[in-house]
């Protein structure tokens, strides 16, 4: 049976790789995004060329409201959401004494409250089919924490301390929880890097160079098969031995 797929930040990045990767397997796909309309409306003519079902729709995941009305909408066309992938996240590169209350806030607001806005407008109706994916998306640093990145650390840890108290709850109901981990992967968030800082990531990277976001695309669709079934509750690292 054909199932449908919910992806958050879906216009660029891992979302964008997520959302081409689960088209090409036949899912139907429900991409949001904030604000790159442009990207977004350019995805959608990708994945429809490929001749899979696709709505993209604009909605801040910080906004609970907002993320529901387009969840209803969206399955009102698609049927309802099978596999969630929450991806959408914000990151910031400060030292503690110069992060301000807000730049946390908004942090949280998306990185975590996001995850669970995006969680909270799904998770009914695969309670309701007894199946369900859940994919989160934190990172390298929400395992192990970055210096000048301590709010974006804990967001992100924030996500896992989720996703395994969630596996838990969700275990009984056939939906599984997990969560993949990027370390340092060729997007648009990282590309504030130098040249010369770029260099020395990669050679701290055991495999010596950044990850796909194609790569961290792989690791969803394998959590979202069938064949996962009995992993949850899992942080699935995707970052080329980097700790």
């Amino acid at each position: 049976m054909q199932k449908t797929v919910l992806i958050t930040g879906a216009s660029r990045g891992i979302g964008r790789a997520a959302a081409l990767a689960f088209a090409k397997k036949g899912y139907r796909v429900i991409g949001l995004y904030n604000k790159s309309t442009a990207k977004a409306e350019s995805l959608k003519a990708e994945i429809a060329s490929l001749g899979a079902s696709v709505e993209m729709l604009a909605a801040d995941v910080a906004d609970y409201a907002a993320v529901e009305a387009a969840v209803r909408q969206a399955e009102g066309k698609l049927g309802r959401v099978d596999v969630l992938v929450a991806n959408a996240g914000v990151s910031l590169v400060k030292q503690i004494n110069d992060t301000t209350e807000a730049e946390w806030d908004r942090l949280f607001d998306v990185n975590a409250k996001g995850t669970f806005n995006a969680v909270k407008a799904v998770v009914q109706g695969m309670i309701d089919k007894k199946w369900g994916r859940i994919i989160t998306v934190s990172s390298v640093w929400g395992e192990v924490g970055a210096s000048c990145e301590v709010a974006y650390s804990a967001s992100k840890a924030a996500v896992i301390g989720f996703t395994t108290a969630l596996a838990k709850e969700l275990a009984p109901s056939g939906i599984t929880v997990n969560c993949v981990a990027p370390g340092v992967i060729d997007t648009d968030m990282n590309a504030c890097f130098t040249g010369e800082e770029r260099a020395a990531l990669e050679a701290d990277i055991p495999a010596c160079r950044y990850g796909t976001p194609e790569e961290v695309a792989e690791a969803m669709l394998f959590l979202a098969s069938e064949g996962s079934g009995y992993v949850t509750g899992q942080v699935l690292g995707v970052n080329g031995g980097f700790k």
